[in-house]
């Protein structure tokens, strides 16, 4: 069930700042650096994983000074709960992953269940390399065991939201990375 906007307002109003703006910005040069320097040209495939990567995405994207093509996947455990379920597949890439490099981009490593099941569809459609970078990686133990190539930052096993990652669909657009109190 979705929370009326004076919930969201609560829960926003009183989370807690894990990582302001300069700090994610500056996580966001770092990760840049790193893919620039193993991947500048590969001509990569950049895929994001909606809805959760369309803010670091977008300021990555930007900090990326070499030849690449982008393009999404949809693919979603939560779909506006706080409680990951089974995996939904929304909408598939459009371009063609064959023979190519990879790399996929999310909001935040979590249990660890969508970012393997996507870095596997990618091989499956004849990827050459599959490369993974999140935002944010939450310290807890793992569902799965997937590794990670570029991760910008760590937070607390706490519910986050904040660039691109969302409180039931709410708070994507908030300029930091917050944890809900209490959760």
């Amino acid at each position: 069930m979705k929370p009326t906007i004076s919930e969201v307002n609560i829960i926003q109003n009183e989370a807690d700042c894990l990582f302001n703006d300069k700090r994610v910005q500056q996580a966001l040069d770092k990760m840049a650096l790193l893919i620039s320097a193993d991947l500048e040209n590969s001509n990569p495939l950049v895929i994001a994983v909606m809805s959760g990567a369309v803010v670091p995405v977008g300021h990555l994207l930007t900090r990326l000074n070499f030849p690449l093509e982008i393009d999404y996947i949809h693919a979603t455990r939560y779909d506006g709960d706080i409680k990951g379920s089974e995996l939904k597949w929304i909408v598939e890439p459009r371009c063609s992953l064959k023979d190519r490099v990879v790399v996929v981009v999310d909001d935040i490593l979590d249990e660890g269940y969508t970012l393997e099941a996507i870095i596997k569809y990618c091989y499956s459609k004849g990827a050459a390399d599959v490369k993974s970078a999140v935002l944010v990686e939450k310290d807890h133990q793992r569902g799965v065991s997937v590794a990670v190539d570029y991760i910008g930052l760590t937070v607390p096993d706490r519910y986050v939201f904040g660039y691109g990652m969302d409180y039931k669909g709410f708070l994507r657009n908030a300029n930091g990375i917050y944890a809900v109190k209490g959760l």
